[in-house]
C-alpha cells in the first residue's frame, strides 16, 4: 500500500466514478482500476461495487475511507508544520545554551539578529543545561544548534569559537581577599572553595588553572549553575573560580582578576556534523558566524 493509493481510493469513493476520479487525479482509468485492484487484494476485500454507470463503497470501502481521509489529513497537517518549520523565510531554531549565556549573551544575540532579519518568521525555542546535557540533547536532535563548552571527545559535532568567557576568582566582600584586586590561583589554597559539579563543561579548565598552579582546592560544596554559586558565595560558605557573569554585579560579592595561571576559556557554537539544516537555522548560523569574524 502505498500513498497514491489511499489518494486514487479517497478520489474514487467520492466522485464514485472511475472517469472522473481519472480526470481529477491526472491519471488513465486503467491505471486507477489497477492501483484500486492492487489495493484491494492487499486488503483482501472489496471495497467498491458496481451501481449502475457509478461505484459505490461497500460495507467495508466505508470502514477503511473513515481511516484514509483520517490519515492523509494527518499527512497534509505534518506537511503544513514541516513547511512552517523549514521555510525559506520562516521556521523554528531550537537552541540550547549554558547558564552563564542566559543573562546577556543569547538574549542580546537573537534579538540582534531578529532586528536585523525584519523580514524573517523566526520563532526561537530556547532551553538551558549543562553542557553534558545539552550535548545529549544535540546528539537526540533535540536542539538545531548549541552554545556551550567544547567537549574533544564528540566527533561528530562540530565546535565553533563564539566567545571569550573570562574567569574570575569571586569572594563575599567581607572576605580577608575581598581588599585585593587580583590574586594568584595559589593564594586560594588556605580557603574553602565552591566548584562546579562533574557535569559542568567548565570543571575540567578549572580544574587545569589548579594543576597549573600546582596545588589542590579545598573543595567544600559543588553545584551546577553559577547564578547558585554566586549565591553561596555571598552568603559566605566559600570561595569561587568561576565566569565573570553579569549577576556578580547584583549580589554582596568581589571578582578578582586572576594573574597566574592565566588561561584561555572559549563558548562554543556546536551542531552536528553534517546535519541538514532549514534556510533559517542556515541564516542565524552564518549571523553568528560573522559576528565572529568581524571581532
Amino acid at each position: 500500500m502505498n500513498l497514491s493509493q489511499l489518494y486514487y481510493f479517497v478520489t474514487l469513493a467520492e466522485t464514485e466514478h472511475y472517469s472522473r476520479a481519472a480526470e481529477i487525479l491526472s491519471i488513465t482509468q486503467p491505471s486507477l482500476s489497477h492501483a484500486i485492484a492492487k489495493l484491494e487484494e492487499e486488503l483482501e476485500t472489496e471495497l467498491f461495487e458496481k451501481k449502475g454507470r457509478n461505484v459505490v463503497l461497500t460495507k467495508y470501502g466505508k470502514v477503511f475511507l473513515e481511516h484514509a481521509r483520517e490519515s492523509l489529513q494527518t499527512l497534509e497537517i505534518g506537511v503544513k508544520k514541516t513547511k512552517a518549520l523549514t521555510g525559506r523565510n520562516s521556521g523554528v531554531i531550537d537552541l540550547a545554551y549554558i547558564y552563564t549565556l542566559g543573562l546577556e549573551f543569547v538574549p542580546k544575540l537573537v534579538r540582534q539578529f531578529m532586528k536585523e532579519h525584519p523580514q524573517l518568521d523566526v520563532q526561537f525555542r530556547f532551553t538551558v543545561g549543562n553542557t553534558v546535557e545539552i550535548i545529549r540533547g544535540l546528539k537526540e536532535e533535540k536542539y538545531d544548534v548549541a552554545f556551550c563548552s567544547r567537549k574533544e571527545e564528540e566527533k561528530q559535532l562540530a565546535f565553533e569559537p563564539v566567545a571569550e568567557e573570562k574567569l574570575v576568582v569571586v569572594v563575599s566582600k567581607n572576605h580577608p581577599l575581598s581588599a585585593k584586586n587580583e590574586i594568584s590561583l595559589k593564594e586560594t589554597e588556605p580557603y574553602p572553595q565552591i566548584f562546579f559539579t562533574r557535569s559542568s563543561g567548565l570543571r575540567p579548565t578549572v580544574v587545569k588553572m589548579f594543576d597549573m598552579a600546582g596545588i589542590a582546592p579545598r573543595i567544600a560544596y559543588e553545584i551546577e549553575e553559577d547564578g547558585a554559586m554566586a549565591g553561596l558565595v555571598a552568603g559566605n560558605f566559600g570561595i569561587a573560580v568561576m565566569p565573570e557573569v553579569p549577576v556578580l554585579k547584583y549580589l554582596d560579592v568581589k571578582t578578582l582578576n586572576i594573574t597566574d595561571p592565566v588561561i584561555e576559556r572559549y563558548i562554543y557554537m556546536a551542531q552536528i556534523k553534517g546535519q541538514y539544516q532549514p534556510p533559517v537555522l542556515k541564516k542565524f548560523l552564518k549571523y553568528v558566524q560573522n559576528l565572529q569574524l568581524k571581532k
